[in-house]
């Protein structure tokens, strides 16, 4: 499918792996222009360098505040304006705690981390949207949304933010031609999860193919239709769809790409 992207310009924030770098994957082989955003600058390169000479990498942390436009202006800058953004970060181990173990610094932390990052990078782009005539902002929630899962506490909490922050960008900049949509990512197999498939099956001397996937029913209890984890490309097969024209009257949306996970 040809998303009509060519010559557009899109900033990935957390574009140097997983889903971020597999969205911007997509829309670099469909000819647009992309800016890879990270906080470290050997990284941003590298997956820039990965995409080909449609990408850029630039570099800054969006949970500090004031890093967020510095960011921004610079990829419009490199690009030459801003049709798009999407930010994929705000994945934090910390905000992964229950009531009694999230001190106030882990709320804080994980306020910077899973909320504000994305409300600095979308406070920061929409001005370039507007002046370009309107343009797409995609968030990342999670399916813990539906999980209430009480390890999670700070996580889901504030991933819900994340949901009702995009829905109300949806609802004021839609005059202006700006959609904005949330994406709620399941058990995604990025980096972290390859990982862990690994140390799984080195402590337990079985062969990884499998593991993961067994242990997701009977450890995490997570029914999941499709009874495996997601990819990075299948979510950033997502994303680009959600940045494209293609999805022109989709905005405000919360969609689920969780294989079917029911709790």
């Amino acid at each position: 499918m040809d998303l009509g992207v060519r010559d557009r310009p899109y900033l990935i924030v957390g574009g140097t792996g997983g889903m971020g770098l597999a969205a911007a994957e997509v829309l670099v082989a469909d000819g647009a222009r992309v800016a890879v955003a990270g906080r470290d600058a050997g990284r941003a390169r590298e997956a820039a360098d990965s995409l080909g000479p449609l990408a850029v990498p630039v570099t800054g942390d969006v949970n500090r505040s004031g890093e967020a436009d510095r960011l921004v202006a610079a990829a419009v800058e490199a690009l030459g304006g801003l049709s798009g953004i999407a930010i994929t970060t705000g994945t934090g181990l910390e905000a992964h705690s229950r009531l009694a173990d999230a001190t106030d610094e882990i709320w804080s932390e994980a306020f910077d981390d899973v909320l504000m990052g994305t409300v600095r990078a979308v406070r920061a782009a929409v001005p370039h949207l507007v002046a370009n005539g309107g343009g797409t902002v995609v968030t990342t929630g999670a399916y813990g949304m539906r999980a209430y899962h009480p390890d999670r506490l700070p996580y889901v909490t504030l991933k819900y933010g994340v949901a009702a922050f995009t829905k109300t960008i949806a609802r004021e900049y839609g005059p202006a031609g700006v959609r904005a949509n949330c994406v709620c990512p399941g058990a995604i197999e990025t980096g972290s999860l390859q990982v862990l498939r690994a140390q799984l099956a080195e402590a337990r001397g079985v062969a990884p193919e499998g593991l993961l996937e067994q242990v997701m029913v009977e450890e995490w209890h997570m029914d999941v239709a499709l009874q495996r984890p997601g990819t990075p490309g299948e979510v950033g097969d997502l994303f680009a769809f959600l940045l494209s024209d293609r999805a022109a009257y989709l905005t405000g949306a919360i969609v689920n790409i969780d294989g079917g996970t029911t709790f």
